[in-house]
This record gives C-alpha cells, sequence and structure tokens, in this order.
C-alpha cells in the first residue's frame, strides 16, 4: 500500500476512533434528566412553600421528560429541608423550594445556622407574594401616610401582629421605623403561631396593624374587614388595584419587604445544569397552568435567570442582615 493511502487510512481511524470515544460524554448530557427530580420543601403541607413547589412540579415533566416529587422537610424555620438540599449530590436531581425566610432573613439573623445564603446554585426565581399592610375596615387610620402620622403621634400604643420575631411580618414594620427613625419599639409586636392568626387578631380588634403575605389577607380586604394601606408590589396588585404600592405611598425602600420563591440546587451545580434549568424555567414563564396556579394562591409569576435571581438574592439577604444589625435582632 502506498504510503500516501496508510496515512489517509490512519486518519480515518484516528478520526473514527475520535467520534466513539466522544459518544458517551455526548449520550450522557442529552439523558438528563433520566430518572425523577426530587423538589425539596422546606416548610409543611398547605403552606405557600409547599403549594409554590406543587405547582412548579405539575408542570415540569412538560419540558423535562421526567416526574417531579415534592418531598416535604419541614422543621427549624426552613433549615431543616435546606441543609438536607445543601448535602445532596450536585447532579441536578434533588432541587430546594426556596423562601424568603429560609433563604434570606434565617441566614442574616441566625449566625450559627448550618449554611449561608450563597451556599446553594440559584437556578431561579419563581414568584413574587406581595406584601401588605392593613388596619381594620373601621380604623381612623384611611391612608398609609395617616397610619405613619399615628404611629408618630402616639408612640409605643399601636399594636401590629405578627407571625413570629423574625418573620417578614416583623421585618416590614421594622425597617418603617427604622427609615423614621422612630425606634424599635414605635409600636408593638403582638406575635402570634401563623400569618393567618396574626390577620385574624386585626380583624377582631385585637391589634391595630398587620402586615403579611397578601394572600392571607387578601379576602378580608376584599370583604371590607380590613383596608389594605401599601403593598411592597413593583406595580399595584390586580386584585386590589385601589391599595397603592410602597413607592407611590413614598416609601421605595419597603419594596424590598417581600415574600418569594425560587429553585435552588445543592453547591457546586455543574453550569451546564444551571443553564439547562434557566431555559426550562423560561419555558414555565409562558405556561398558562403554572401562570394560572401561581396567580390563584395570591402570588405574581416573576421567573428570572439564575444571573439576576443571584443578584435578588443577595440584595434581600443584605436588607435582612442590615436590618437585623440596626435593631439588634438576632435569633438563637
Amino acid at each position: 500500500m502506498p504510503s500516501s493511502s496508510r496515512l489517509a487510512t490512519a486518519r480515518a481511524l484516528v478520526l473514527c476512533v475520535a467520534a466513539l470515544l466522544s459518544l458517551p460524554a455526548v449520550s450522557t448530557a442529552q439523558q438528563y434528566p433520566n430518572k425523577p427530580i426530587l423538589v425539596v420543601a422546606p416548610f409543611s403541607a398547605g403552606g405557600d412553600s409547599d403549594l409554590a413547589a406543587r405547582n412548579l412540579t405539575a408542570v415540569l415533566p412538560k419540558y423535562t421528560g421526567q416526574n417531579s416529587v415534592v418531598l416535604n422537610r419541614a422543621g427549624a424555620s426552613g433549615a431543616i429541608g435546606s441543609e438536607y438540599v445543601k448535602k445532596a449530590a450536585p447532579d441536578g436531581y434533588t432541587l430546594l423550594l426556596a423562601r424568603v425566610g429560609s433563604q434570606a432573613t434565617l441566614p442574616a439573623l441566625k449566625p450559627d445556622l448550618g449554611y449561608k445564603w450563597n451556599d446553594f446554585t440559584f437556578l431561579g426565581l419563581l414568584e413574587l407574594n406581595p406584601y401588605v399592610c392593613a388596619v381594620r375596615g373601621d380604623s381612623p387610620y384611611k391612608t398609609f401616610g395617616e397610619l405613619v402620622e399615628g404611629i408618630k403621634k402616639n408612640p409605643g400604643r399601636l399594636k401590629y401582629s405578627t407571625a413570629g420575631i423574625g418573620t417578614i411580618h416583623e421585618m416590614g414594620p421594622q425597617m418603617l421605623f427604622d427609615i423614621l427613625k422612630l425606634g424599635k419599639e414605635a409600636a408593638i409586636q403582638v406575635p402570634y403561631k401563623g400569618g393567618g392568626e396574626a390577620s385574624v387578631a386585626l380583624v377582631s380588634g385585637q391589634v391595630d396593624i398587620n402586615c403579611t403575605n397578601l394572600g392571607t389577607a387578601l379576602g378580608f380586604i376584599l370583604s371590607g374587614q380590613l383596608r389594605g394601606l401599601m403593598t411592597t408590589t413593583p406595580e399595584r396588585y390586580k386584585e386590589i388595584p385601589n391599595v397603592p404600592t410602597a413607592k407611590e405611598v413614598g416609601f421605595p425602600q419597603l419594596e424590598r419587604i417581600i415574600g418569594w420563591s425560587a429553585l435552588y440546587g445543592p453547591p457546586g451545580m455543574d453550569r451546564k445544569l444551571v443553564a439547562y434549568w434557566g431555559g426550562v424555567l423560561q419555558k414555565v414563564a409562558k405556561d398558562p397552568q403554572w401562570i394560572n396556579a401561581t396567580e390563584k394562591m395570591g402570588s405574581v409569576p416573576r421567573i428570572l435567570p439564575p444571573e439576576d435571581t443571584s443578584r435578588f438574592i443577595k440584595e434581600q439577604f443584605e436588607t435582612y442582615d442590615r436590618l437585623g444589625k440596626a435593631i439588634g435582632l438576632t435569633l438563637q
């Protein structure tokens, strides 16, 4: 065989071997995901975390080709489920339904927490949970400005209900007091076991003010039992178009106090997996089933890509870190 022919044959063999060696890698990439995906909700069934996780997993099979399963790992204000995902393999099969309480306020206020705010892989913001400040329907305070004046004129006399110390129910009023330089005792906090009880306490007249997730108070506002004075959403919420935003009432800083859900992965996920989930979530953002289910639970669909999600979460953590230090609040 002429040397030129042998050389051509050798080159062909090299190319064939190279092509064969590349097949497993391509095949592996194309196979993800090839088994069900676990989405961990770090709070109990029936709450906002659980509902957000189930709304998401209901539509994911359309875009991943695999079933998705919700696992509730509740306890320690979301820390148990979060740590479970932190320790999971970064293979894209165990993900976290992240919440503001477990991923922003808790890392900011609890020094001995087993994870930091940025110990995870950010895959995408999913939704915003509108935050509203309300008074009773027969309250003398007709506007947010009137409420602010009432707090100034009656320091330490008005009472506000919360779902507990360190929750965003407390952080909204505390940020307002900090902005106004009134001190953390400008109004008296009355903690209850949950957001529902905190809203009922306002309806029944046990307290004067309640700042909470809108989903908890919406029915009372629509019935006239409560009067919404301000929401922290970027735009007015369509169900209560007469309630102005924080920016409209002159306190744009309060926009940072808002509930949210996001999708996280364990630390160290491959960038290709991050890009994969960024693409999946962009498809979810246009899915009518997911949009309707999210709006039905009182949330605003707001899917962001991984990079924007990282910036949003950083801002959220810094908000509660700064506020916690300003009012001397730490959680044990």
